[in-house]
Parts: structure tokens; sequence; C-alpha cells
């Protein structure tokens, strides 16, 4: 039941949408182990020129960038599935986005299973039944 909230430096397109999903869907799956029917991503398009690393704009750049946050279950996955999610997630960002700036984030939120749910339950409610 994971969540992802994606930001991305891109004009807003349905085409961009599809291969985002189709790569975080495809990979939270077969790397996390995460379930793709509870899945959930929201992705926000930022302009290039209201994006900024060290006090550039990434318009001024010529670059790309992505970041991406995903909250899981803690105690789930082990660090090197997480790191091996990292890894690809970030090459398959390249390949959807291209010339990625390499201050592209994605952070993985290990969240307690006492204080993470849906459907209004919590995951550890749902582990015990």
């Amino acid at each position: 039941m994971p969540i992802l909230n994606v930001k991305v430096s891109e004009k807003k397109s349905i085409e961009t949408t599809k291969k985002i999903n189709k790569l975080l869907i495809e990979l939270t799956h077969s790397v996390l182990g995460k379930k793709r029917d509870v899945t959930a991503i929201a992705i926000d398009y930022v302009d290039h020129d209201c994006w900024l690393f060290g006090g550039h704009l990434l318009s001024e750049q010529c670059k790309n960038s992505f970041y991406f946050d995903i909250k899981i279950t803690d105690e789930t996955n082990t660090k090197d599935e997480k790191a091996r999610y990292i890894k690809e997630a970030f090459e398959g960002f390249e390949r959807i986005l291209g010339n990625l700036h390499e201050e592209s984030y994605i952070y993985i939120q290990d969240v307690r299973a006492a204080s993470y749910g849906y459907g209004g339950r919590t995951q550890e409610y749902s582990y015990h039944r």
C-alpha cells in the first residue's frame, strides 16, 4: 500500500504520466514486493523556471530533474532492496526525461505500521488480521 508523491521538471503530458506510472508500479512491485493494486501515485509537474539547484534554475542549466518520496511500512524491505530500487528508479527517470541533474532525489520513508494505513485501518491491524 505504498503511496508515491512525484515531482518532475517537465511539461504536463499524459504520455509522461503513463511512463512514470509504469516505471514506478513495476519497480515498486518487482523490487520492493508491493502489490500493484494498492500502490498510489500522484504526479506534479514543475516548470524548469520554478526548480533550482544551487541557486540556479534548471532552465539555465539545461537539465531535467525529479523528486519522489515513497511511504512503505517499516521493516518490510531490506537495505539492499531499497538501494536497488533507488538505483533502478534513477535510471528509469533518466530514460524518460533524459539529461538528468545528478541532484534528483528519491526518498524511501519507512513508516511505522501503527501510524500508517488505508481504508480506515492501520497496517498493523491488517497484519494481525
